[in-house]
């Protein structure tokens, strides 16, 4: 059984491990050197730190880190899985459990951006309902300023969140 939970500061470390191998596994031969040189264990560490209050976590029974999504306001921002859970369905909950929580804040339109070149998680957000808008420059936070990446944007038009909806699969404390 596969539990989505808030993610907490005992699992910053554990999540920073496997935010960094999925990074280095998906990212680090599509994207600027640049950006890979920024992108470390502390720099990923840092990054969930100040996120905390809107990650969520995905577990399994005997509580082992199967995988993170990240939302900021209308933005699946972060999505990454262990080497282990791909493939087993634990990206659609944690992409169905994002776009629940971004319904149920009002959020209309979704949107997402992909590396160029992702082609593994391109064929996944279509494959969950997501569609190409095509290309657009992300402005991406990093020490001493701004990376400018481009990348594909990707959106998804939002049902609003029924009373009581649940994510199949998923369970969640009272926010």
């Amino acid at each position: 059984m596969m539990v989505i939970r808030d993610a907490t500061l005992a699992d910053v470390s554990p999540l920073a491990r496997l935010w960094f191998d999925a990074w280095q596994d998906a990212h680090a031969a599509i994207l600027p050197e640049a950006l890979r040189r920024i992108r470390t264990l502390e720099n990923f560490s840092e990054r969930l730190l100040a996120a905390l209050g809107d990650v969520r976590v995905a577990v399994d029974s005997a509580g082992a880190t199967l995988g993170f999504c990240i939302v900021d306001g209308d933005e699946l921002s972060q999505l990454f899985l262990s080497a282990a859970a791909r493939g087993t369905g634990v990206a659609a909950a944690l992409v169905a459990d994002a776009e629940t929580r971004m319904a149920g804040s009002g959020v209309g339109t979704a949107w997402l951006a992909c590396a160029i070149g992702n082609d593994r998680a391109a064929r996944f957000y279509e494959k969950c309902g997501w569609r190409c808008q095509g290309n657009m420059t992300s402005r991406l936070p990093v020490p001493g300023g701004i990376f400018e990446l481009e990348v594909w944007r990707y959106e998804k038009m939002l049902r609003p969140a029924r009373e009581g909806s649940a994510v199949p699969g998923a369970s969640s404390p009272d926010r």
